[in-house]
């Protein structure tokens, strides 16, 4: 058994409301030196296969149809670790 951690975050130029609004609401707390805050996803997948190669190769075709939005997303495998 694996798990992948797979993070999808905006593409660069394309705007971020929700992170506008954390870094407004931490400018509020006081946190002023916040220059920028952008807002993404980390998924954890467990995968039920002991052949590294073929879930690396699941793992990006799921983040390409399904997990992240190629127009105004990227993606990330992280890590891809064997569970014992």
């Amino acid at each position: 058994m694996y798990k992948a951690k797979i993070e999808i975050t905006l593409k660069d130029g394309v705007l971020d409301p929700q992170g506008k609004a954390v870094k407004q609401a931490l400018h509020h707390l006081g946190f002023e030196k916040i220059t920028e805050v952008r807002i993404g996803k980390l998924i954890e997948l467990f995968l039920n296969s002991s052949d590294r190669e073929t879930i690396h190769s699941q793992v990006k075709d799921m983040c390409e149809k399904l997990l992240a939005n190629p127009v105004i997303e990227k993606y990330s495998i992280l890590s891809l670790e064997e569970i014992k």
